[in-house]
């Protein structure tokens, strides 16, 4: 895969964490680059969440070093070109009093501040990060009474409207349906390839891996990086990874490949 900057957005150098004794993460390193779209994979437990909350400054490791755009962690200031969608950020309770643009609208605070005054490019942001996430025609919605993958979109889309380089989203599909996690991958796909948004995005469930994927991180407290993620899982990676006896099937161009 030919990375287009030399200078990475993330770079991660021997980053471990360890908390009362047991070591959660250990040693990991990488890099992402500008333009890419990535999955981390690994079980529950493994460290996934933990290493983003060290990309982002959430944790302290407890060794190691991040650097964001070239600049160590504690120097970084211009956390707008970061989209972060949390764990869980689309479970709403029904009564929450507020509608779908209300929420797109705080994606807007990283880039003017709390006390500035909403403007009209600020509206203008807003309004393409519903469009782009197919949920304009919901605007006046009240968020708590959407389904889950629109809800989902809705969370996307306040990202979104930071105007960011680069999208985290951490086990987006979490209580959301089939059908829906299909149109998000979509979506994904359509965000990275047309806005030249880098995607990284984290999972526990393999079976969402999609065909657009240009690398993938297996996580459990260490990390491999697996440059074509379609010939490097193995049924003895999955094995390994997850600590189960895996069976994999591969449909590639409608042909199975059973291991």
């Amino acid at each position: 895969m030919q990375l287009k900057f030399k200078v990475p957005i993330f770079d991660v150098k021997n980053l471990s964490f360890r908390v009362r004794g047991v070591d959660i993460l250990s040693n990991i390193s990488l890099e992402i680059f500008n333009g890419e779209y990535i999955a981390i994979i690994g079980p529950n437990g493994g460290g996934k969440t933990t290493l983003i909350r060290m990309l982002l400054g959430l944790d302290k490791p407890s060794s190691g070093e991040v650097r964001l755009f070239g600049k160590k962690l504690k120097s970084f200031k211009e956390w707008h070109k970061i989209g972060f969608v949390p764990q869980r950020a689309s479970l709403v309770d029904e009564n929450f009093p507020a509608t779908v643009e209300d929420i797109v609208k705080m994606g807007r605070v990283a880039n003017r501040g709390i006390f500035t005054g909403f403007s009209s490019e600020d509206a203008k942001i807003v309004e393409d990060a519903m469009l782009k996430m197919d949920i304009a025609d919901l605007k006046k919605k009240m968020v708590g009474t959407l389904s889950g993958g629109q809800r989902q979109r809705v969370m996307i889309a306040r990202a979104l409207a930071s105007k960011p380089e680069i999208l985290i989203l951490d086990e987006p599909n979490t209580g959301v349906d089939m059908v829906s996690q299909q149109r998000f991958y979509k979506l994904l796909a359509k965000l990275n390839k047309e806005e030249n948004i880098t995607i990284v995005f984290i999972t526990h469930d393999i079976g969402v891996i999609a065909d657009d994927i240009g690398r993938l991180f297996t996580i459990n407290q260490k990390a491999t990086v697996c440059n074509d993620p379609k010939e490097t899982l193995s049924c003895e990676d999955i094995s390994t990874l997850y600590g189960i006896d895996a069976h994999l099937i591969h449909n590639h161009k409608h042909e199975d490949h059973v291991c």
